[in-house]
């Protein structure tokens, strides 16, 4: 890791989001006291802790694979962090029941791990990393093994839980998606770096290198040749030497830069227009609540264009002639380094 500096307020749902190998779950282990950072501070409520040992550092941590004890009811897992803090028996049964209503989870006191479905094992960690009230809970890829259906119900339940509690989460994983659906801010993580933090939206709408807009969310990369900045937007030349309209950047006329543009900001109309792409569709998938159009367009090898299938709009299929269309706010300019 490189010159990381995060400040994550209480409250937060922060996720360090980035590909493997980027460095966001080494960042976690230095928060957690399991990696000695090079340089640097860790603070927590304001205490340093780079010199304290994990455990003295209140923190709940939950891994990919839960690490519940098998030999261990749901209630002995969860008794076993207080009795370590040598809490008084009345108060672990006191908290145990509480925790377990919270996670709906009352029916399963005695039940072992191996008896929970995955997305039950993985309450119990939660709730057994909750259950003696950290000052920040550390996530690794939790959802990680589980299948797509429970994963995004899970999702859901983590927020609503976290919301719910007002515990400070910081999350980690690869997962977009999940970033984006659970997050109050997210640090997108790449190479050992921070390439930028913000919200959801912002990372979406307003991502500040190459490399954000390219790995949060899908997007159509096409090169050009900066031309002229204009009050409504910038001008660049494509490869073919078509004009077309980006966001408005004041650049150099002649630097090489790159358009970044969502797929279902691509419009698509049969009919042509002027300053219009003509392209053809190459490809259609259907995804269900979105179809995928592959176009091949003047100067543009592969275009991705999606729209939700509502019914509405042009039928399209392999072959068909198409004019490809955006508006200039949509389309991010970056300059080629």
């Amino acid at each position: 890791m490189r010159d990381v500096t995060l400040d994550i307020a209480s409250g937060q749902f922060f996720t360090l989001l980035g590909p493997s190998g980027s460095g966001k779950s080494t960042t976690l282990m230095i928060i957690a006291g399991f990696v000695a950072p090079d340089a640097g501070a860790v603070l927590i409520e304001g205490r340093p802790m780079e010199r304290a040992a994990p455990e003295r550092r209140n923190l709940g941590v939950v891994f990919q694979n839960y690490a519940l004890f098998p030999h261990m009811t749901v209630y002995e897992n969860l008794a076993f962090p207080l009795q370590m803090r040598r809490a008084p028996a009345e108060d672990i049964a006191r908290r145990v029941e509480r925790i377990l209503s919270v996670v709906r989870l009352e029916q399963s006191h005695w039940k072992y791990p191996a008896q929970l479905s995955g997305g039950q094992q993985q309450r119990v960690a939660v709730a057994r990393a909750l259950i003696f009230e950290p000052a920040v809970l550390l996530m690794d890829e939790p959802l990680g093994a589980l299948d797509k259906n429970l994963r995004t119900h899970l999702q859901m339940e983590l927020k609503h839980l976290q919301r719910q509690l007002g515990v400070t989460v910081i999350y980690v994983t690869h997962d977009q998606d999940e970033a984006l659906t659970m997050s109050d801010r997210i640090a997108v993580i790449n190479q050992g770096s921070i390439e930028q933090v913000g919200t959801p939206e912002e990372l979406y709408e307003e991502p500040a290198t190459p490399f954000v807009a390219g790995f949060v969310g899908e997007s159509n990369t096409l090169a050009a040749t900066f031309v002229r900045a204009r009050v409504d937007g910038s001008e660049v030349r494509l490869a073919s030497g078509l004009i077309v309209r980006a966001r408005r950047r004041a650049l150099a006329p002649g630097t090489a830069c790159t358009l970044r543009l969502r797929p279902e900001r691509v419009v698509l109309s049969l009919v042509s227009h002027d300053g219009a792409l003509p392209g053809r569709v190459l490809e259609v998938v259907y995804a269900g609540d979105t179809i995928r159009y592959w176009i091949e367009a003047e100067g543009v090898a592969r275009l991705l264009a999606k729209r939700p299938n509502d019914g509405h709009g042009p039928t399209l299929k392999p072959g068909s002639v198409v004019s490809v269309e955006w508006r200039s706010d949509d389309c991010k300019l970056f300059e080629v380094p």
